[in-house]
């Protein structure tokens, strides 16, 4: 029986049963006919709103993109507030780890990611949202670094430029091995790795 819901709620049922569908089955699985079971929803009712799946994907990645970066702002705020080294270096780390598939949520939110980055190659309308998100995850790498450069937590060798783009690439190849090998990269191992890495830029 189709659910009655409003367009709010089923804008987000769409976009929650995108990313089920391409977890589960992959993006290639993500039709609108699909998409609609999943989310118990009419097909006319999503196309209401959505008139092809493409459409519908799109809005699915911006979607992920909001609620990525909702979480990562709300950690930002804290860390680059915090002038108490230990307790800075605490919250810089659960600011990295929202994107980083250390639960379910952030799995599912990263493997998302990994089939909309794959398909963004052959699909320029999906690049400007991918660019969104790796541009806003630099941006966010380089303000962490020059707020702790500015209250004397970075190393003096440290080179800001080069090292927002180290990170930036070590977080990215955490969460693909973590999505791809989940039983060798794990939720352990990637904490382990990224605060073996933040120690090696610290200042002693």
């Amino acid at each position: 029986m189709p659910k009655i819901v409003d367009p709010d709620e089923r804008r987000r049922l769409v976009a929650e049963a995108i990313f089920t569908i391409v977890v589960r089955d992959g993006l290639a699985h993500a039709s609108l006919r699909n998409i609609a079971e999943e989310a118990g929803l009419a097909v006319g009712s999503v196309r209401h709103y959505f008139t092809n799946s493409e459409e519908m994907i799109q809005f699915a990645l911006r979607a992920l993109v909001d609620r990525i970066g909702a979480r990562i702002l709300a950690h930002a705020e804290l860390a680059i507030a915090e002038s108490d080294r230990e307790k800075r270096r605490a919250r810089t780390t659960d600011l990295l780890g929202e994107l980083l598939p250390l639960d379910e949520t952030r799995y599912t939110e990263s493997a998302v990611w990994l089939a909309f980055a794959t398909q963004a190659r052959t699909t320029p309308k999906l690049r400007p949202h991918v660019r969104d998100l790796y541009d806003g995850t630099r941006r966010l790498v380089g303000k962490v670094l020059t707020r702790s450069r500015d209250l004397g937590g970075l190393a003096d060798h440290v080179d800001i430029e080069v090292e927002t783009e180290r990170l930036t690439a070590l977080l990215d190849g955490l969460m693909t091995n973590g999505v791809i090998q989940p039983d060798r990269m794990t939720p352990d191992l990637m904490r382990t790795v990224l605060d073996a890495h933040l120690d090696s830029i610290a200042k002693i």
